[in-house]
C-alpha cells in the first residue's frame, strides 16, 4: 500500500478545536477519516515548528490519500501536504530502472 508522511498545520479555528477536544480526540477523528477510505494511520506525532502535526498514513491507493486530503482541507481547520514515502526496496527497483532511463543533461 501506498505510505505517506502528512504534514499538517491548524488554522486559529482548527487551533482552537484543538484546544477543546486535546490530541485524543483530533487522532480519533484522523483515524476514521483515513479508514473511510480504506487507509490506517501508522503513527501521528504533534509538533513545534513550521508543521502542527507529522502523520505517516498507509492506503490501498493515490485516490483514497487525495479523497482524504481534499475533504481534510476543505474543512478550512487544516492546511496539510502529503509526501510519499518510498521503501528501502522501491528504492532499489528504482535504482535498476534507472539504469534504462535514456536522459541528456542540459548542455551535452
Amino acid at each position: 500500500m501506498p505510505k505517506y508522511l502528512v504534514q499538517a498545520s491548524y488554522t486559529p479555528e482548527g487551533a482552537k478545536g484543538l484546544l477543546t477536544e486535546g490530541g485524543s480526540g483530533r487522532r480519533a477523528a484522523s483515524e476514521q477519516a483515513v479508514a473511510s477510505c480504506g487507509g490506517t494511520l501508522e503513527a501521528m506525532y504533534f509538533a513545534y515548528g513550521d508543521a502542527d502535526l507529522y502523520c505517516i498514513v498507509d492506503f490501498p491507493d493515490r485516490l483514497s490519500m487525495a479523497a482524504v486530503a481534499m475533504a481534510v482541507r476543505a474543512s478550512g481547520a487544516v492546511q496539510s501536504k502529503a509526501i510519499p514515502l518510498l521503501a528501502v526496496e522501491e528504492i532499489d527497483e528504482a535504482a535498476k530502472r534507472s539504469k534504462s532511463v535514456e536522459f541528456r543533461s542540459p548542455g551535452s
